[in-house]
């Protein structure tokens, strides 16, 4: 059944229930309109609500105007919303940085991953899975910059990475994640997607079967969609500013 979650004693100062729905419109008509312009369409790009900071109530509101896809970056914040949500269709994906010694949690209670760097971490994936659950769905985070301080990894370790990982029979892997440096100017924020497209147009012509790209968020959403995004991780547009 449905779970009965307890109204959060900060939730209105946080964000009123009533505005996720209108705000969860409001990006779901950009993610139509920058499909259209670009010859695509809405239905190839799903959204994937960043929930991370918020409480079960934001996101049982944003469940109940029809989101199901939802984005957690910390494994602490994310359990407790999973074990109180065990609504139909509810997907978490887990976008925060990968630790090993979270790898069984992780691979037990999310469908997704998306920031996935490291050959280690895939096989700890791998490993954890538990056996009744399908492949865990996976994406290779690359860092375009080559800033130490970012995770990813390097487009020219790139390919052998993906070799590996796609053989790990409990992970699936999907396509390609990446967060460029944030810039206003629609054209380089478009050269970076672009670049990320090549990636994965490179990886499938090695024989690798992707089909996902998950780049975009609420200040380059319409650039990453006309460079072939196929998942935009929204936050601040749906929920309000973070806690």
């Amino acid at each position: 059944m449905p779970a009965q979650v307890p109204p959060d004693p900060d939730f209105n100062s946080i964000q009123p229930m009533n505005q996720i729905p209108d705000r969860l419109a409001r990006v779901r008509e950009r993610i139509s309109k920058a499909a259209d312009a670009c010859g695509r369409s809405g239905s190839e790009i799903t959204l994937l609500a960043v929930s991370k900071t918020k409480p079960a109530s934001d996101v049982l509101a944003a469940y109940h105007a029809g989101q199901r896809a939802f984005g957690e970056n910390y494994l602490q914040d994310a359990l407790p919303k999973i074990q109180a949500l065990q609504e139909p269709g509810i997907e978490w994906h887990f976008i925060g940085r990968m630790q090993s010694n979270k790898a069984a949690e992780i691979s037990t209670h999310f469908s997704w991953v998306h920031g996935l760097d490291r050959l280690k971490h895939a096989e700890r994936l791998n490993k954890q899975r538990p056996a009744g659950l399908p492949p865990l769905q996976v994406c290779l985070q690359v860092n375009l910059s080559g800033e130490a301080s970012k995770g990813g990894v390097a487009p020219d370790e790139l390919p052998e990475l993906a070799v590996a990982i796609a053989r790990l029979p409990q992970l699936k892997l999907r396509g390609l994640m990446t967060m460029p440096d944030p810039n206003s100017d629609p054209a380089i924020q478009r050269a970076a997607f672009a670049r990320l497209r090549q990636q994965l147009q490179d990886l499938c012509a090695r024989g690798l079967q992707l089909d996902t790209l998950s780049m975009g968020m609420s200040a380059d959403m319409e650039a990453a969609i006309a460079e072939g995004a196929t998942i935009v991780r929204i936050g601040t547009d749906i929920f309000g500013p973070r806690s």
